[in-house]
């Protein structure tokens, strides 16, 4: 870290190079869009570089993740309505099966479909979690106390749960009940 923050470009190749794929995941997760995320993930690493210098002890990772987060709100803040990419969801995973594959982007089709459907802390809250973050670093990268991210998590689980449901009841034929 001391390397990279004197201007050691290799070091900071070796952050970039362990932080990309979380960070890439978190802003796909949020954005939905690859190109958004490509996009969201350079910002990230360029205003990681720009502000290393003032960068204190700590958790790096949660310090790169409050960028990631600060740069997806920009960008939401921006986001045109009409410009989903769904197509990236469909990308194969050459090592899986057809079957893993199928039941990978039901399940990334789920979450992107819940994401919503949460608060917005929550939707980071889940964001975060799926790529890899602990919830003390989440509670860094929100700037809320750790027993808030607990919480957040704990009623954003709830409230996906009952969407499920919902969902699943609504999808029963008779709306759900077996008579």
């Amino acid at each position: 870290m001391a390397r990279a923050q004197a201007g050691d470009a290799a070091a900071f190749g070796l952050l970039y190079d362990r932080y990309l794929g979380g960070v890439h995941a978190y802003c796909f997760r949020m954005l939905e869009r690859r190109e958004a995320a490509e996009d969201a993930t350079t910002e990230t690493f360029l205003r990681a570089l720009a502000g290393l210098p003032a960068y204190r002890a700590g958790s790096f990772r949660a310090w790169l993740f409050t960028i990631a987060r600060h740069v997806v709100i920009d960008d939401q803040r921006r986001a045109r309505p009409d410009l989903p990419l769904e197509a990236a969801a469909l990308i194969p995973d050459p090592a899986a099966s057809p079957d893993d594959v199928d039941l990978r982007l039901d399940e990334q089709a789920t979450v992107r479909a819940l994401l919503p459907q949460l608060s917005p802390d929550q939707s980071h809250v889940i964001a975060l979690r799926l790529s890899g973050l602990r919830a003390d670093e989440i509670a860094r990268v929100l700037g809320k106390p750790r027993n808030a991210v607990d919480g957040l998590h704990h009623r954003a689980i709830r409230r996906a749960q009952a969407l499920l449901a919902t969902a699943s009841a609504t999808a029963t034929p008779g709306g759900g009940s077996d008579a």
